[in-house]
């Protein structure tokens, strides 16, 4: 299948744009992917790229590519209400986050919002899964997920603080990447989270970079922080030397499926001129599996603790409107105190010392997304063990639609060093190129 921007080059905005539509028109009703459309305001931004390429001057090569956006990240022209109930009649000021103001200015459509768990960290909304309507579509990013997946958009943004852009495209059967932490700017983000990241989910690898390269190129990414900057494409494809499997605190629980596909991935690597090590074979590498098992603990304090402004303020002035899982995140905040979250704080930089220790031995690791096919009902989102330890290493990780667990998606994940994200793309796009 070409990627939606090679589509651009042959077919209209305004007629791939209608494609979209009629999907979401025909998937909607039961995926629950949106909380708000703007089709008419799509038509018109759908027209003037039109008429811009027709003329030969398109802003930037996503000019006229339709994208979708999490209920976390204000627009200026659709309510922002962050999954809660809180926000259910007295929505915040309209304005657009900085990464929209970055692909407005890029000519890219923004279609409508797509449902979030409640700030991020909340309970799940109503949105299915588009390969089995009675599973969840993970979350955070369910919306996102889920219309990527199910081809109503080419390109959604969503965001991770733990796993809620890669847990979302394994299940359902996307690419996602999570950046560096810091290298997509997240202005006008809800939250201020110390591993959150602006990530995004699509269906093909070059959209998805054009979508990060066009973001950065104009709002870069938070203040201080070195932005993305991995070129408008992911790179010509690169075979690794050598890759860290690594098993994380998810292993145990992973399902024999899930098990047995990473295992045919990693055979055809190796069968490839892939070297692999792992906890057995490294003593690095088995050091950094010590300290990413607690990865969990340790990321749920710090957002706990980071949680107290403004999530706590909210608690405090509408008391009742949040989710019990909300209000237990503020609890474990409350409850960690200053001296507990600055601890914290030094063991998930002992994490990334180990794996910076690795960057002499390796090109990146791997592992999988999820602990298995996503779970039957929506009570859930899933398990986030496998996508934690990226989160509290605040490196980039990409998530590969390669793997099946149960006839159902299942991603493999790429783990890359901080900033490193070209590196990343080129071997995520050789993978891609000779997957089984």
């Amino acid at each position: 299948m070409p990627s939606f921007l090679a589509k651009l080059q042959h077919a209209s905005p305004r007629a791939l744009l209608e494609a979209c539509l009629a999907t979401i028109e025909a998937r909607e009703p039961e995926l629950h992917a949106f909380v708000a459309l703007n089709p008419e305001g799509a038509r018109a931004a759908a027209d003037a790229a039109t008429a811009r390429r027709q003329a030969g001057r398109p802003l930037s090569p996503i000019d006229g590519l339709p994208i979708a956006v999490k209920d976390l990240i204000e627009t200026a022209d659709l309510p922002t209400r962050f999954g809660s109930a809180a926000f259910a009649h007295t929505p915040p000021p309209r304005r657009d986050a900085a990464p929209i103001m970055a692909l407005r200015a890029a000519g890219a459509i923004i279609l409508g919002k797509t449902v979030t768990t409640e700030f991020g960290v909340g309970g799940p909304g109503p949105t299915r899964n588009p390969h089995d309507p009675t599973r969840t579509p993970g979350g955070s990013s369910s919306g996102s997920g889920a219309a990527v997946g199910a081809g109503m958009v080419p390109v959604a943004l969503g965001t991770q603080v733990g796993g809620s852009v890669l847990r979302p495209a394994s299940f359902c059967g996307t690419i996602g990447l999570k950046p560096t932490y810091g290298a997509l700017n997240r202005g006008q983000l809800s939250d201020q989270y110390s591993q959150n990241c602006l990530g995004i989910l699509a269906a093909d690898l070059s959209d998805l970079w054009a979508v990060a390269h066009e973001i950065a190129q104009r709002v870069g990414g938070d203040p201080g922080h070195i932005p993305f900057n991995a070129g408008p494409t992911p790179g010509f494809p690169h075979r690794p030397t050598t890759l860290a499997v690594l098993e994380t605190a998810g292993w145990p629980i992973a399902d024999e499926s899930a098990r047995s596909a990473l295992h045919r991935q990693l055979d055809h690597l190796s069968a490839r001129g892939v070297r692999l090590i792992d906890r057995a074979s490294s003593p690095r590498v088995a050091h950094l599996e010590t300290l990413i098992a607690d990865a969990g603990d340790i990321s749920t304090g710090i957002n706990g603790w980071e949680s107290l402004w403004p999530i706590g303020e909210i608690a405090d002035r509408l008391p009742g409107k949040l989710h019990t899982r909300t209000e237990e995140l503020l609890a474990t905040g409350r409850a960690l105190g200053l001296d507990g979250y600055i601890t914290l704080l030094r063991r998930r930089d002992s994490l990334r010392e180990a794996l910076l220790a690795l960057a002499p031995d390796i090109d990146a690791c791997i592992t999988l997304s999820a602990p298995g096919a996503a779970p039957i009902g929506i009570e859930t989102t899933g398990n986030a063990v496998f996508n934690v330890p990226a989160s509290a290493l605040r490196c980039p990780a990409i998530s590969l639609p390669l793997l099946e667990a149960d006839g159902l998606p299942l991603g493999l994940q790429l783990i890359g060093f901080p900033n490193a994200e070209r590196a990343l793309g080129s071997i995520a796009n050789w993978i891609l190129e000779s997957a089984v």
